[in-house]
């Protein structure tokens, strides 16, 4: 394809005439006509199979316009109404103009000859969809705000091009905004670093244009940074950098110029050395065909999406109200009836005490402040002896396990339970304190002798003098010790203390976190000896048999007692043996361990760890993420805290960088080679009732993991796998032999489907064996593993578009996914959890599904309230578990 451009001696000086060669799709040429001084005419004129495109253009000093356009199509009007615009400086940029439009006539044959994607398959219509540069939560805000951010950017009415990404809302990703800036002033024949307000409403137009090809385009100017209609392997290996830094993928930013050779071989098959704009649509268009299924037919998919559960709204207020308390009692009638009944005994503990002193002579004197008083200590014996029930695991893991009682009992919210009696007693102490302090001992002091006659047997012969008398006293003294040591406790155990979220000095700062509520929650031995003595000697009850308060506590004690006394025998001989010890990004730390004899478990299940070289006293909680079936024990631990942190640090100095065939920044593997390190005591104790481990009571599973909380969920997924393994062990058995055996009971899941969403890229690292040994052992599809990265933009955005593309060549290829390293293909942003509760439920219909969640709190209302609608509205039913600890 040639241009060749003849002008007038008066407009040329030169009088030569200029040729330039662009592609090689056919003959391009235009002869001059001149019809006056200092203008000229050009034209061009492509040759294609026998068809002419001719584009007649009338330039003169300070415009350029269409004069006739012979052949060609809509697509062509548009390309050459590009050339009408006013150029700055107009030699220079009617030159670009027409290299320009050669390039998009050149790309419109070029498509002809090498058979133009179909657009109209299901792959590339959702492709079609994508590669925006405006993101909705970006996009959406439109030009007004655009305007307005202008006028306060702007210095002397132009815009820089280090300030046009936070001007148009893509202040996150500057780098990336920095190349689109290049990408349209190239295009508009811009060598400025800075445009106006008329240029930046150009570019708004340009990224925000509906049109595919003008994205497309767009993107193409991107990466064909010279803007001659290739791009080489160089200018892909500089996008997937820039793509994968603002999408902060680190491992795909060090392998660029691997994945640049892996796009330009598979699109450059004649080893031209480039690549052009139809390769660039044929690979986004393709991306989506060859991503993996989700594991249905088309009909269930295609039903899926069409499908809408608008909820619907009632305008009767009445019957919204009714309706809304019907839900909420059929959702929750364990924990209210739970609720129901702890408040009927508190109450009626109230009431009794209340009546019984409103008819003794103390009455007299003290009037309601005396029975107020002594109906909250009646609450407070109760709620101190019941606080130490929900926290016995041994037999709360004993209840769940081996009664029904879980059908009646929400053994799942023993931990929200504890926390509600907290909040009991702390109404009780209030209640009990005021009323004490400012009300009965005062009006004692001011009661004259007649009135005192009747208190002499409770408070000696002569009438206390001051307000001092009564604090001194065994009863005065240990009272306020109790509520200043309840108090630390209770603050301490506060989530914003608990884990450090409030922003505190330093030297505060080291009185809160996870070694500050343990520790003051411990003090609750001193409280519990103290309550004894308090209750003991006590002012208006002298007998013995109405000191009640060790009647209360002597059976929870020593229930606690004997639950401590295990925990601490059981320990004792369960210390581990370490056997490979490893150090993954995201701070996490992961510890296999030999199982200790006898020691058995269900998945989902969870142990509390000692290590003596960190604290002798501290026993912390972390869920197991190896299988029943597997011969070791393991756990993952995220560094969040201080003793996490320590934890850490130990075992990071017996590791060493691990070797090229394995995982991590740091290993230990014991089993390998003959210097083995001397590992770091450590003590298990356990196992302990979850909510997870109820998996086994359902066919579905619907497993929901954030971060770190994919840990009991693996072992989970670990046990199904393992279970799949041994049914095919068994089939081939009864093959071979012929003999059928019912010995071994049938394993009840028969589907699960897994949702791990994380931030960071390198967390794949921690289960990337699982994961591969899911995709190589899962034959039947019994598993179906999503993985999603929140690091990446959405899928169809440009920022991740290349990224996209990569995924599915690589994945195609080697079977490998770029973000994850895993046979699993990773998700970009976050999954559409509407559409995750359709697909189960479309797939599994009259089915009972279990949902297990384990993350941050901030999804647990959207997850039970999805599950709740779903159950309500289609024929699946959801049945929500959340992990505790």
């Amino acid at each position: 394809m040639e241009i060749q451009e003849n002008q007038s001696d008066s407009l040329s000086e030169s009088g030569s005439t200029s040729s330039t060669r662009v592609g090689h799709s056919g003959p391009l040429s235009g002869p001059l006509v001149s019809n006056k001084r200092n203008s000229s005419k050009k034209s061009a004129r492509f040759k294609d199979e026998e068809c002419y495109v001719e584009i007649t253009l009338d330039v003169r000093d300070d415009s350029v316009s269409v004069q006739n356009i012979r052949g060609g199509d809509s697509e062509t009007a548009y390309l050459a109404g590009q050339l009408e615009k006013r150029p700055s400086s107009l030699g220079s940029q009617l030159s670009f103009k027409l290299r320009q439009v050669s390039q998009e006539l050149k790309r419109m044959t070029s498509s002809k000859r090498f058979n133009k994607f179909d657009r109209t398959k299901s792959g590339a219509a959702r492709a079609l969809q994508g590669l925006k540069f405006m993101s909705k939560n970006v996009g959406t805000e439109g030009w007004s705000q655009v305007e307005a951010r202008f006028d306060e950017l702007a210095v002397n009415g132009t815009l820089s091009k280090a300030r046009f990404g936070q001007c148009i809302g893509m202040k996150e990703s500057s780098e990336f905004a920095s190349e689109l800036f290049d990408a349209l002033a190239r295009r508009k024949g811009i060598t400025s670093s800075s445009i106006t307000k008329a240029e930046l409403h150009e570019f708004w137009e340009q990224i925000t244009d509906q049109s595919f090809d003008a994205r497309l385009q767009t993107f193409f100017d991107m990466v064909d940074k010279n803007a001659d209609g290739r791009i080489t392997e160089e200018e892909v290996k500089e996008i997937i950098a820039l793509s994968a830094s603002a999408n902060k993928l680190s491992n795909i930013h060090d392998h660029a110029e691997e994945y640049a050779a892996l796009i330009i071989e598979e699109l450059d098959p004649d080893n031209l050395g480039y690549i052009e704009l139809f390769n660039l649509e044929m690979l986004l268009l393709q991306a989506p065909t060859k991503s993996a299924n989700r594991g249905g037919d088309s009909r269930v998919l295609s039903q899926l999406l069409s499908q809408k559960l608008v909820p619907t709204k009632e305008y009767n207020p009445i019957k919204r109200c009714y309706r809304g308390v019907t839900y909420f009692i059929e959702d929750n009638w364990k924990r209210l009836w739970i609720i129901a009944l702890w408040l009927s005994i508190c109450a009626g503990l109230f009431t009794w005490k209340f009546i019984q002193y409103k008819h003794r002579a103390v009455f007299d004197v003290m009037g309601y402040c005396v029975t107020t008083a002594k109906g909250a200590a009646e609450t407070l014996k109760f709620n101190m002896a019941l606080i130490l029930l929900p926290v016995c695991r041994n037999t709360v893991t004993w209840l769940r396990s081996k009664t029904n009682l879980g059908m009646v009992v929400p053994f799942d919210d023993n931990i929200n339970f504890h926390k509600v009696i907290a909040f009991g007693i702390a109404i009780g102490v209030g209640l009990h304190a005021v009323a004490h302090l400012t009300c009965d001992f005062p009006r004692l002091l001011h009661a004259t002798d007649k009135e005192y006659e009747p208190m002499k047997q409770f408070f000696g012969e002569k009438r206390p003098d001051d307000y001092w008398w009564f604090v001194k006293g065994t009863e005065g003294w240990t009272g306020v010790i109790m509520v200043v040591l309840m108090a630390i406790a209770y603050t301490l155990a506060q989530p914003w203390f608990r884990r450090s979220r409030l922003h505190l000095p330093k030297t505060l700062k080291k009185l809160t976190g996870f070694n500050a509520f343990w520790y003051s929650h411990h003090l609750f031995v001193i409280v519990y000896v103290l309550f004894v003595v308090h209750g003991y000697y006590l002012y208006l009850s002298k007998k013995w048999y109405k000191r009640t308060t060790w009647m209360y506590l002597a059976i929870p004690i020593l229930l606690y007692t004997c639950e401590r006394l295990i925990r601490a025998f059981r320990s004792g001989y369960k210390t581990v043996r370490i056997l490979k010890v490893a150090v993954y990004p995201g701070n996490v730390l992961a510890l296999h361990m030999s199982k200790p004899q006898g020691f058995k478990y269900t998945s989902g299940q969870y142990i509390f760890v000692n290590c003596s070289a960190v604290s002798p006293f501290q026993w912390h909680p972390f869920s197991i993420t190896s299988a029943p079936g597997d011969d070791y024990l393991s756990i993952h631990i995220r560094t969040l805290g201080d003793w996490t942190s320590r934890l850490k640090a130990v075992f990071s100095k017996v590791c060493q960088p691990p070797s090229s065939d394995q995982s991590g920044l740091l290993r230990a593997d014991i089993g390998q080679g003959n210097n083995k390190p001397r590992m770091p005591r450590l003590q298990v104790d356990g196992p302990y009732g979850a909510p997870a481990q109820d998996y086994k009571k359902y066919d579905v599973l619907l497993l929901v993991g954030l971060g770190i909380g994919a840990t009991p969920l693996i072992s989970i997924v670990k046990d199904v796998l393992n279970n799949i393994k041994q049914q095919e062990e068994i089939d081939e058995g009864m093959v071979e032999s012929g003999v059928k055996s019912n010995k071994r009971k049938p394993f009840a899941t028969k589907r699960a489907y897994f949702y791990w969403v994380t931030r960071e890229q390198g967390s794949f690292e921690w289960f990337r064996g699982v994961m591969n040994e899911v995709a190589e052992n899962d034959r039947n599809g019994v598993i179906e593993l999503h993985n999603y990265c929140t690091s990446v933009y959405e899928e169809g955005d440009a920022r991740s578009a290349l990224i996209t593309m990569l995924q599915s060549l690589q994945h195609a290829k080697n079977g490998v996914d770029i973000v994850s390293g895993t046979r699993v293909k990773t998700h970009f942003a976050r999954p559409n959890w509407r559409n995750v509760f359709k697909h189960v439920a479309l797939k599994h219909p009259n089915e009972r599904v279990g949902v297990f969640y384990c993350g941050a709190q901030g999804l647990v209302g959207e997850l039970r309230s999805l599950a709740q609608d779903f159950s309500r509205k289609t024929s699946t039913k959801f049945d929500f578990h959340k992990e505790n600890f």
